[in-house]
């Protein structure tokens, strides 16, 4: 520990929050819960620490949005005085970087000390470059061990490929079994495997729609295996037809590949249905050629069909004329029969939608300069440590060099050199693979996610002065799905405007940014969305 460290000690952290992680509740011998927690304590009363709370969670550190080690984040930021977060060791607290730049910013903030027990080092605000490379391979070391048992699953998973086994639920019509010998097996479903192979044989008639048929398997019982085993729906009927396991070939990572498994059907079978889905996607939609807000954007959630549209238009005795829009879809209560609802009460619910994901002013600029804050601390923190890493890369290639030319002048012998130079190697690997993770840790999510809240907070305001394409652009651009039960509008929104709160306060706001930033799958979903074509020509009007 640096003499830095021992000068500054009075203003070090005398409150301490006790973290204690496991990845499964399958808990590794020495690494449960209580095992943690007890050296943890003795830590915290070797070092004098007074411990105000104990979190022990079970979550992964690589998948997911980390929701507990969050709620650990939110209880120290709550605190006045600077806290010790004990950990027993780097890979309890993270196992990637992608934590970094919300506790190097709350570290410099004075917020938070880190303190490993097992490593046995403290990071503080004022700690050395050294100690905070010393946590970077702590956590490199730790992504590594990720990404050893990731090779190896990935291994394994390959070599059952090759021999033509499933590594994936059996779909419907088939069960996943063990044998008399314990190896895993797929075998026809004696309740529901004849139910499909009907099913494909009704379907390859071009006599059916997709609604029809799912009223026919309703009558013939066909149900789900998982779940609630309720009755199929229109997005389980269309992965039964296009699955190609059913005559024998399965789908890994989007490449076919022959199983071992008994066919449920022919190869002749399976393509006659795929030609009768393709005339049916083909089949002509009769008001293409008008301009509707909704044309084509809208389910009915009772006959799942497109909800279509039309205009009704009434002369009056003056000679002069009105016109009224009206989306036509099933009633709910009498299915058979058609409703027609005014485009007018449809639009003013989306409206309503849009306008719940508006921020104040006040509000949005507060949260602009939150993201921009921390988009600095972290190009600095980036920056900080690529210098720190190339310079270690240079003295390492040095070394190297070096010792080569000692073997040469033959000072070391060729075991030493071997040896010195298999642990510089190492060594460089890992600075190697730290500076490709920094390259590639600049993806743009802050931009993206400053330019998503600035369109969203005006998005009533571009939505009630647009054009009919301009609002049909928006519509997709905000909503995942959309789908109309009589006049009421069921919907689902993308991310992330789905985890937008409504009058929430800017340090709920704040977690929302660190928990976006730190989810890899949420980040990638933000910056999926900003590149979306619908986003087009909404950026100048919003700014």
């Amino acid at each position: 520990m640096s003499n830095l460290y021992d000068l500054s000690n009075k203003l070090s952290a005398r409150r301490a929050v006790i973290l204690a992680r496991v990845s499964s509740r399958e808990q590794e011998d020495g690494y449960s819960i209580d095992a943690q927690t007890h050296r943890l304590e003795s830590y915290c009363q070797r070092k004098d620490l007074n411990i105000i709370k104990s979190f022990a969670i079970t979550e992964s550190s690589t998948q997911g949005d980390r929701r507990k080690f969050m709620e650990v984040i939110k209880f120290i930021r709550s605190q006045k005085e600077i806290i010790a977060l004990v950990a027993d060791k780097v890979d309890r607290v993270q196992r990637s970087f992608k934590e970094h730049p919300l506790l190097d910013a709350l570290i410099n903030e004075g917020k938070i000390e880190l303190h490993f027990n097992t490593e046995n080092y403290i990071i503080h605000k004022n700690s050395v470059s050294q100690e905070r490379l010393m946590w970077s391979m702590g956590v490199i070391m730790a992504q590594s061990y990720i990404d050893s048992m990731r090779d190896n699953v990935r291994r394994s998973i390959e070599q059952k490929v090759r021999q033509g086994e499933y590594i994936s639920q059996a779909p419907i019509g088939y069960l996943n079994v063990k044998k008399p010998n314990g190896k895993s097996w797929i075998s026809i479903d004696p309740d529901r495997g004849l139910l499909v192979r009907r099913l494909f044989q009704e379907y390859s008639t071009g006599s059916y729609t997709i609604p029809e048929l799912l009223k026919e398997c309703t009558e013939w019982g066909l149900r789900n295996k998982s779940g609630n085993q309720s009755f199929l729906n229109k997005s389980h009927l269309h992965r039964i037809l296009t699955n190609p396991f059913y005559f024998g070939q399965m789908e890994v990572k989007g490449k076919p590949y022959p199983h071992v498994y008994e066919p449920l059907i022919t190869q002749e079978l399976f393509e006659q249905c795929q030609d009768v889905l393709k005339s049916w996607n083909k089949k002509p939609f009769k008001y293409a050629g008008k301009e509707f807000v909704f044309r084509g954007l809208i389910k009915c959630a009772t006959s799942g069909k497109v909800v279509t549209a039309d205009t009704k238009t009434k002369t009056y005795k003056n000679g002069k004329t009105a016109s009224w829009t009206y989306l036509r879809c099933a009633n709910p209560d009498q299915p058979d029969k058609k409703m027609f609802i005014r485009e007018e009460k449809i639009l003013e619910q989306v409206k309503g939608i849009i306008d719940e994901l508006h921020l104040p002013e006040e509000l949005f600029e507060a949260v602009k300069t939150y993201i921009q804050n921390t988009a600095y601390i972290e190009r600095e923190y980036r920056n900080r440590h690529f210098n720190e890493l190339h310079k270690r890369h240079v003295a390492l290639i040095a070394k190297i060099d070096r010792i080569m030319d000692l073997l040469a002048e033959k000072v070391i012998s060729e075991e030493d050199y071997a040896r010195k130079r298999l642990n510089l190697e190492n060594e460089l690997r890992d600075v190697n693979v730290q500076i490709k993770a920094h390259r590639a840790g600049n993806d743009g999510f802050n931009d993206a996610f400053i330019n998503l809240l600035n369109i969203a907070s005006k998005s009533s305001e571009l939505f009630k002065g647009s054009t009919i394409p301009q609002k049909r652009r928006l519509v997709n651009f905000v909503f995942a799905n959309l789908e109309m039960k009589g006049g009421k509008l069921l919907y689902s929104l993308n991310t992330p405007f789905d985890l937008f709160p409504q009058k929430r306060s800017l340090e709920e706001w704040r977690e929302l940014v660190d928990c976006l930033r730190t989810n890899e799958l949420l980040r990638k979903a933000v910056i999926a969305l900003s590149q979306n074509p619908h986003l087009e020509n909404f950026e100048d009007n919003a700014s």
